[in-house]
């Protein structure tokens, strides 16, 4: 939901509240203080011995007040470094982000840019000692409504050794499901699929590279301001577990910092380019604050070469679709911005609830 401009008046509001207290505390301070001095020169009938003890008196009162007002300064000055600490660039992503929401025209979709994510690479030269090697994603083919055992274990795996990746819903036994895309390029498709997506009331994930946010702007800008998720699929789409932990931060800062830049939007959703990994990058990934999406239902959709019509696409999603399936299908098929209507209405029909990722309760 995009954040309101009431909301960030509020905020601002309580800010400007809070800091009005302490320069009110400090006021009547020096307040009681200037008080306290014209009574003693009030009391100039004493002696002057007497008035010299009261100045001295007073003097010494004031002294000893000063450590309660530079207290008082000490915790405004306290509280102006917490907010510059605040203020300072994040190291990770925690959350989907949207800026403000002005209709500016220095972004796509009228959000206010986003800060940028000062990312640091963890143990750049992996002393730890994490296992290189490649991994392809696999996920095998579900039946009768239940995930393959690939699935079942590619989940376990990850969750016993605390990566933050998700392959298969296995935190709830209610009949959800979880529908993915990727976007290499717009194929004349994509339009027609957030059509569907909006007809049907379904919040979809949209996996995209900076090459496909530069070529097709306003589709991208369409999934932000419709509700959709944007994820990193990085920069240049390489193989992640072939390249540097250092570069592997640099692609997925250049996607980020793009869409902050030029769509005031960002998410803590990515995914791996033709899903290759590795231990090394899988806690790569999860050590910059993003989950890494992988998929337990998919088919040949990319091969446009092979496209065999809707009725093979519907068929084909709902023979395999299971409770707790991150379905991944590609932006580019026909067959899939064909069928996606009655793949929606005859998942629906047999129990289940499309949810977005953000409903995962990792």
């Amino acid at each position: 939901m995009l954040i309101t401009n009431e909301e960030h008046s509020l905020k601002f509001q309580s800010a400007i509240g809070d800091t009005t207290g302490i320069n009110l505390k400090v006021i009547m301070m020096k307040i009681r203080k200037i008080s306290a001095l014209i009574l003693t020169l009030i009391i100039g009938v004493l002696p002057l011995f007497s008035c010299s003890s009261s100045s001295s008196d007073a003097l010494a009162d004031s002294d000893s007040e000063p450590d309660v007002r530079n207290t008082e300064i000490q915790e405004e000055g306290s509280e102006t470094e917490t907010d510059s600490a605040a203020s300072s660039p994040a190291s990770v992503v925690t959350a989907v982000e949207y800026g403000e929401n002005t209709g500016t025209s220095a972004t796509l979709t009228g959000l206010e840019p986003l800060p940028l994510v000062d990312f640091v690479t963890s143990d750049p030269d992996n002393t730890a000692g994490l296992s290189t090697e490649k991994i392809s994603h696999s996920y095998g083919v579900a039946e009768n409504e239940t995930a393959n055992d690939i699935s079942v274990n590619n989940q376990a795996y990850f969750d016993n050794g605390n990566f933050k990746a998700l392959t298969l819903d296995t935190k709830t036994e209610e009949k959800i499901v979880y529908l993915t895309f990727d976007v290499g390029y717009d194929n004349g498709y994509t339009g027609q699929i957030l059509d569907t997506l909006k007809e049907k009331s379904v919040t979809a994930a949209f996996f995209c590279t900076v090459p496909e946010m530069e070529s097709d702007p306003d589709s991208i800008a369409r999934m932000i301001t419709e509700g959709h998720i944007v994820g990193n699929h990085t920069k240049n789409h390489p193989s992640m577990d072939e390249i540097s932990r250092a570069e592997m931060t640099a692609e997925i800062k250049a996607f980020d910092d793009y869409i902050r830049t030029n769509f005031g939007y960002s998410s803590p959703y990515f995914r791996f380019p033709k899903g290759e990994y590795s231990d090394c990058a899988l806690e790569l990934v999860g050590s910059l604050g993003y989950t890494s999406v992988f998929w337990s239902l998919a088919y040949a959709d990319w091969d446009l070469d092979d496209q065999k019509g809707a009725d093979y696409a519907l068929k084909t999603v709902v023979d395999r679709i299971h409770p707790g399936a991150v379905i991944l299908l590609h932006a580019v098929s026909p067959d899939n911005a064909a069928a996606l209507g009655d793949i929606i209405d005859t998942v629906r029909s047999m129990g289940y609830e499309f949810r977005s990722l953000e409903d995962y309760n990792a």
